[in-house]
């Protein structure tokens, strides 16, 4: 496609005055843009004269908390089709159409703002190459380093190492990025090795740890204020399941699992979740008196850190927030259309750091039975896991922005790496 590009670099900032943006594609749920805020926290919380401008397809983002000096620009909206291929979420125009205005708006924006660093989550390019234009833009003006964040698991290593060919990312990468940045421990799930990256790849990457520890407090300062809602007061167990699209039957097993004595269920549905079943499992909760339903709360992880134990599927996001919380946790991961989850739980459990439960196999009574056992026993100790991401992005961005040396050999690239707490045996599925 032809678009305009700015040949002259917007006025310069205040001295030390940063600006940063963050890019996500985001066609389903609101894991890309909850690790981008995350992110965006640790950097305002480092640099308090930073701004920030989120570039997200969710409009949902708006219902989450933000740190300070944070704003958010919304794209149309794009969904994912059951065959794994795109379409428009909201507009009946082609879903070319639909692409074409979000690499428009994307060229525009960042050409405008000019931020000093750019973080782009997980599709260098973008979707169908929507963000090339905004790249070329960016390297014309000079003065954007660009990053590409990338959660440390993305697929079975066939299925990555192929969508990595056929998107050029070798290629987009070498051209317009600076650094690569995985949010991961490599003694857990290297990607590096795992999907065989190339030398020129393998160089540009920087292994951040998981980005657990500091989550909960990183948003606290909000600039949207959103209503609270409080965990129970009493002993209580939790069921979360992401966004909620693809949740359903762990929400329903939940909802007729029989609960441990002397302890409330509480079930997150998601903002996302198909209202016929959230209905149900809403309808089941006034049934009884021990089960609350809510759709949405923004601040997840208090309901996670006050929890005697959790059931969760297996996000990026909520598996972060549960090693940092240390809870007892049972992951029933998503398996299709990709193994991300499944892949993650399996080498999270191998560490002893929660239990996992192939879908397959999930039932109430399978629930039932870890709960009462998970709140009656201690769990065994697990292998530390490096959960200080967001405390080590700043000292990163700071390297790359050319405001701080870089570390010793052999040193890491931020603090002291913390330990995460102990998970516990392998439930049985």
């Amino acid at each position: 496609m032809s678009l305009p590009l700015h040949r002259s670099r917007p006025a310069p900032v205040p001295s030390r005055q940063r600006r940063v943006a963050f890019y996500s594609h985001d066609t389903q749920g609101l894991g890309h843009t909850r690790r981008n805020i995350a992110l965006a926290a640790a950097l305002v919380a480092a640099d308090p004269r930073t701004d920030v401008l989120l570039l997200t397809g969710n409009p949902e983002a708006a219902m989450l908390p933000l740190p300070p000096r944070t704003d958010v620009l919304t794209l149309p909206t794009i969904r994912k089709t059951g065959d794994g291929d795109y379409a428009s979420r909201a507009l009946v125009s082609p879903l070319e159409v639909v692409l074409d205005v979000r690499a428009r708006i994307l060229d525009a924006a960042l050409g405008s703002f000019a931020p000093d660093l750019l973080v782009v989550d997980k599709v260098a390019a973008g979707i169908r190459g929507e963000l090339l234009p905004a790249l070329s833009t960016l390297r014309e003006l000079g003065g954007t380093r660009v990053v590409l964040g990338l959660r440390e698991v993305l697929d079975r290593p066939e299925v990555a190492i192929d969508e990595w060919a056929r998107s050029a990312t070798t290629e987009v990468l070498t051209d317009y990025y600076d650094a690569v940045w995985v949010y991961g421990d490599p003694g857990v799930y290297d990607p590096v090795v795992e999907y065989r990256l190339p030398p020129e790849v393998a160089a540009m990457v920087e292994h951040t740890g998981y980005l657990g520890h500091g989550r909960g407090t990183a948003v606290r300062p909000r600039t949207r204020p959103t209503a609270r809602v409080a965990p129970p007061a009493g002993p209580y167990v939790l069921c979360m399941v992401g966004g909620g699209q693809d949740g359903q039957e762990l929400a329903r097993a939940f909802a007729a699992a029989p609960l441990p004595d002397g302890h409330r269920g509480v079930l997150l549905t998601g903002p996302f979740m198909q209202r016929s079943v959230r209905d149900a499992v809403t309808a089941a909760a006034a049934a009884g008196d021990r089960l609350t339903v809510l759709d949405f709360v923004p601040d997840s992880e208090e309901f996670i850190a006050g929890a005697a134990a959790v059931v969760s599927m297996g996000g990026y996001n909520s598996v972060c927030e549960v090693l940092a919380a240390g809870s007892r946790a049972l992951v029933v991961p998503r398996v299709s259309p990709r193994a991300e989850q499944l892949l993650r739980a399996e080498r999270l459990a191998a560490r002893g750091l929660l239990d996992y439960c192939h879908p397959a196999g999930l039932t109430s009574a399978v629930l039932g039975a870890w709960l009462a056992a998970a709140v009656s026993t201690p769990a065994p100790p697990g292998t530390p896991v490096d959960l200080d991401g967001l405390q080590r992005v700043p000292s990163l961005a700071d390297r790359l922005l050319g405001t701080q040396p870089a570390p010793a050999q052999g040193q890491p690239a931020g603090g002291d790496v913390r330990v995460a707490p102990r998970g516990a045996d392998r439930a049985a599925a």
